[in-house]
């Protein structure tokens, strides 16, 4: 049964799709913000597996990295929690970060197919790092998503003042303290590990008919 937070806990991740335009149902972003040990769906997802791809082009880009000097932060050492004049907790954890003097390079490597979202995703690390972490303020970031056969460059020149504002807006619908209406759909609640004790509004195969059309 889910309990509620003692701060409203925002992770990165739920937000790329949102701003992606992926993900509509910012119902679900807002609940995992504000409960935790809420009911999950079983996932058949192969976890090890992941890891094992993960880990091998994660050691891929250090390597090319490491030729440019510099210093290399992995994963946990990247991690942030970035909390708002208002109490909610912004918090992330990027694969690597590579710095060399007053510039820096925020990488994310994905195992699966392109997506708009890996972009925003990096883009909203891009945002926050500077304003968590001290040694971080006077680093001009980069970003860089990792696939397995390419490279996707963003430029710091990205994070401009419309991606802040509306990345602002986004984490004060998430955080606020009203729920946003849940948009359920097959697309998004077949990925959503909200069971349905926790959300009524999840699509499910009674959703559907089994009329056939004539055709």
């Amino acid at each position: 049964m889910a309990t509620p937070r003692n701060d409203v806990y925002i992770y990165a991740t739920w937000l790329a799709k949102l701003l992606a335009g992926t993900n509509s149902c910012e119902w679900a972003a807002w609940f995992k913000a504000h409960y935790a040990n809420y009911e999950r769906v079983p996932s058949g997802f192969d976890l090890a597996a992941w890891r094992r791809q993960h880990h091998a082009l994660l050691l891929q880009v250090q390597r090319e990295l490491f030729a440019y000097g510099g210093q290399t932060l992995l994963e946990e050492q990247c991690s942030f929690q970035l909390r708002g004049r208002s109490g909610i907790v912004l918090a992330g954890k990027p694969d690597l970060i590579h710095i060399n003097g007053t510039t820096g390079v925020i990488c994310d490597v994905k195992t699966g197919q392109p997506r708009e979202s890996d972009r925003l995703q990096v883009m909203l690390y891009m945002w926050a790092l500077p304003l968590a972490r001290r040694e971080f303020r006077n680093i001009v970031f980069e970003g860089m998503v990792v696939y397995r056969d390419q490279h996707v460059s963003i430029p710091a020149q990205a994070i401009d003042q419309q991606f802040g504002e509306r990345l602002r807006t986004l984490i004060g619908r998430v955080g606020g303290d009203s729920a946003p209406v849940a948009r359920p759909s097959r697309a998004e609640c077949l990925f959503c590990d909200i069971a349905p004790t926790e959300c009524t509004a999840r699509f499910g195969a009674a959703d559907e008919d089994d009329f056939l059309a004539d055709f």
